[in-house]
């Protein structure tokens, strides 16, 4: 259901930044506004890690540096079997964490100082393995797409406002321009939006899955959370168009208001992750059974004849 919703709000995105071609410039405007979005989704495609990894300044990890960290993406990486991303550690206080890259081939998770020093390790587990969810699940293309297609409706908007957009189409001339102008960049935002809080609503559960311990990411959840309403991230706060990258928002001023928000309420997701753990599907399995410490063979019995 959480796929064909996906692909139902991409396809909408997709069919709202044509339309909005067509409003502008007409059908030739529809068909240039169609090819704007195929080259800067192929741009998007072979660059957007490389480009979210330098927004935040994220430098690579390797085991000889942080060995816990590595050895901790590694486990997980395996239980969700994957292969092993690229690990990078990003200089913030607050505590956060994101994945990137095309396909899981070429993944890299990184993660904040903050979420390393505030967490305690099943929590970092659970961060570390919900982010791993979006690899698995390719969200981490399908939210560039969304963010670069939402992205490229602002800007086309932009251009027929300078433009005027093509003014001999009758009545739709100055109207279409208005809205493509006004609304559209509104309705590819909320699109946006919609798409990202699809997507971590099935992270979090894939991150109860590969970890087995939903409550230890609830709880994660909980202090990034808290912690993000007064400890800035100013790499975040540069370049809020990656807000919906990280496991939590990064943006103190956007947290006011839910509406417009690219995560879903923090108390949902808790609340989901606790009735995974209530039901018992991915309880982390217990210590095996202690053996018998009494080492004596049964005596055996032997029947005469």
């Amino acid at each position: 259901m959480n796929i064909m919703r996906t692909g139902l709000l991409l396809a909408a995105l997709t069919a709202l930044f044509m339309g909005t071609g067509y409003l502008i410039g007409g059908t030739s405007g529809m068909v240039l506004a169609l090819a704007f979005a195929v080259a800067t989704n192929a741009f998007a495609y072979w660059n957007s890690d490389r480009l979210a990894l330098r927004m935040h300044r994220a430098q690579p990890v390797t085991r000889m540096s942080h060995p816990a960290l590595w050895d901790t993406v590694a486990r997980l990486a395996q239980q969700a079997q994957l292969p092993m991303p690229k690990v990078y550690l990003i200089d913030a206080r607050q505590a956060n964490a994101f994945a990137t890259g095309r396909n899981p081939d070429n993944a890299a998770v990184a993660v904040t100082a903050g979420l390393l020093h505030n967490l305690s390790a099943p929590e970092v587990e659970g961060v570390i393995a919900h982010e791993l969810a979006h690899v698995r699940n390719r969200d981490t293309l399908i939210m560039t797409i969304a963010a670069t297609v939402a992205g490229a409706v602002s800007m086309l908007a932009n251009i027929g406002f300078f433009m005027g957009g093509n003014r001999d189409r009758g009545q739709f001339g100055v109207i279409g321009v208005l809205i493509a102008v006004f609304l559209a960049p509104l309705a590819a935002a909320l699109i946006q939006m919609t798409v990202s809080r699809t997507r971590e609503y099935a992270a979090d559960a894939g991150g109860a899955e590969i970890s087995r311990n939903p409550l230890a990411l609830a709880s994660a959840l909980a202090k990034i959370s808290e912690q993000a309403k007064w400890v800035q991230m100013p790499s975040a706060e540069t370049h809020p168009n990656s807000a919906h990258m990280f496991v939590v928002n990064p943006l103190i001023g956007m947290r006011l208001d839910r509406m417009f928000s690219t995560h879903p309420p923090v108390e949902r997701r808790i609340a989901a992750l606790e009735a995974m753990a209530s039901d018992g599907t991915y309880r982390r399995p217990g210590p095996p059974p202690r053996r018998s410490t009494d080492r004596r063979s049964p005596v055996p019995v032997v029947r005469r004849r």
